[in-house]
């Protein structure tokens, strides 16, 4: 991966955006359970798993392709697109979704009243609402990570992007006194995937892997007909 220089660039702050290679995802799910750890998500158990209430962040799509013998299965990793044009932020009447300078659509959870107005007006159902506290069976209690908030029953949660990672990654750069470098920052997902099919970085800097890789040919949008102007790319499999 080349290294940019800086992840702020002339025109202003970055703009955290994300490439999927869909040639390369296994399926394997190594980015949700590592989505599942870095950011507090609780499982739901079975029951409530039936009733629709399941909460990943991160999901992996299936696609079956041809007829048996001959199917061949592909995946579509999805997740918050983190959309410039994003629907879900007008409807809220709190303003708990909001749109930072950054790029990053936020989610406030001291803000949210639960009204799911978000949920209902995003395409790509990847926000979900606490139907109850979490709780941790002890000893998994301690595995919880202290940079993520524990979100309380009534509210709405999605992907971040790891945003406490590229806090920590700034506050890393600022310590040593030089630029944010393209790959400084990896959210979970990213770190977890062996097959390298994740990249994220600042779409603002037209050197990073992510910005090439966003203007790739192979390139698409999810639903990007529907004119939300998602920061995800999904790289079509060659062939």
């Amino acid at each position: 991966m080349q290294e940019s220089s800086t992840a702020t660039t002339t025109n202003g702050p970055a703009k955290w955006g994300m490439a999927v290679d869909l040639d390369r995802c296994t399926g394997c799910e190594a980015c949700v359970t590592a989505c599942h750890a870095e950011n507090n998500i609780p499982t739901v158990g079975a029951n409530q798993a039936a009733a629709g209430r399941a909460m990943h962040w991160i999901r992996i799509e299936r696609y079956f392709e041809g007829e048996f013998p001959d199917v061949h299965v592909k995946f579509r990793p999805v997740l918050c697109q983190h959309c410039d044009n994003a629907p879900c932020e007008p409807v809220c009447p709190t303003y708990a979704s909001s749109h930072t300078d950054e790029g990053l659509n936020a989610q406030v959870y001291n803000r949210c009243i639960g009204t799911r107005y978000c949920a209902n007006a995003c395409n790509y159902n990847v926000r979900f609402f606490n139907w109850f506290n979490p709780i941790w069976e002890k000893p998994l209690h301690l595995q919880l990570n202290p940079d993520v908030s524990l979100r309380e029953v009534s509210v709405m949660e999605k992907c971040t992007f790891c945003v406490q990672r590229i806090k920590e990654a700034k506050i890393d750069a600022k310590r040593d006194a030089r630029p944010l470098a393209d790959g400084d920052v990896k959210p979970a997902c990213v770190q977890s995937c062996t097959a390298n099919a994740l990249v994220f970085g600042d779409l603002n800097d037209p050197e990073s892997a992510v910005s090439r890789l966003s203007r790739s040919p192979r390139g698409t949008k999810l639903l990007g007909d529907l004119g939300t102007q998602p920061k995800i790319t999904y790289l079509q499999r060659e062939g």
